[in-house]
């Protein structure tokens, strides 16, 4: 991968909100390094998730963009036989997930805090058996929608590392987002719309924010054809 590549890896937005509490704090410091996935400084490395969970499992699911955690935990809590990983650069969003982590005492959940898309170019061949995308920063200005997780790029990076057959899970409450994504899956090789209807899981607080706001959201299931 040549730097230019790498170079484009640039996160926007902020990297963290309100002040951690001292409790917060500690759970940054004691508990996240135990789940934490370090950025790897090596770029031709390729890091297995059965290395990231020490051979615990064989199973993996990958979410991008985890928010609070919600969505995350739930999956967690409900296939204690498949290594969750999840990617968040936003460390209020990490300490939510810690705080879960501790309380429910979960060990099949792994933390990759920098840019996803890092992480993905480090993964080897077909080894995420299900991706989830759930309402990501639809960046709306027109100047910022090369900020987009889902282009090109990131979907020949997912259907690299997806186990063929794999489903990618979408969600968004924003029209000009679905259509961008429609379009981009429209123009790939590798993905295919299979079904529009709402995945199982719990409402997330960015959903709750567009139930609030009266905006519907669209759920696209999109399988890996590679």
């Amino acid at each position: 991968m040549t730097q230019d590549k790498f170079d484009e890896y640039r996160l926007y937005g902020r990297r963290q909100g309100s002040p951690l509490s001292p409790r917060q704090q500690q759970l940054v410091e004691k508990l996240l390094p135990l789940v934490q996935i370090s950025k790897c400084e090596d770029r031709e490395k390729k890091l297995h998730p059965g290395e990231i969970f020490s051979d615990k499992f064989s199973r993996f699911h990958l979410e991008i963009g985890f928010g609070g955690a919600e969505h995350l935990v739930w999956q967690a809590q409900r296939a204690p036989d498949i290594g969750f990983i999840g990617c968040e650069p936003f460390i209020n969003g990490v300490v939510k997930l810690l705080t879960s982590i501790e309380e429910l005492k979960l060990d099949n959940i792994r933390v990759c805090d920098h840019d996803a898309r890092d992480f993905l170019s480090h993964l080897p061949v077909s080894c995420i058996e299900k991706t989830y995308i759930l309402f990501p920063d639809p960046w709306p200005k027109q100047r910022h929608r090369k900020r987009r997780f889902i282009n090109q790029t990131t979907l020949n990076q997912l259907s690299r590392v997806m186990v063929p057959g794999a489903h990618l899970c979408f969600a968004s409450d924003i029209p000009d987002y679905v259509t961008w994504v429609k379009a981009h899956i429209a123009s790939s090789d590798c993905f295919e719309i299979i079904d529009v209807e709402p995945v199982e899981k719990p409402q997330t607080r960015y959903e709750q924010k567009a139930v609030r706001e009266g905006r519907s959201s669209v759920y696209l299931t999109i399988a890996c054809i590679k």
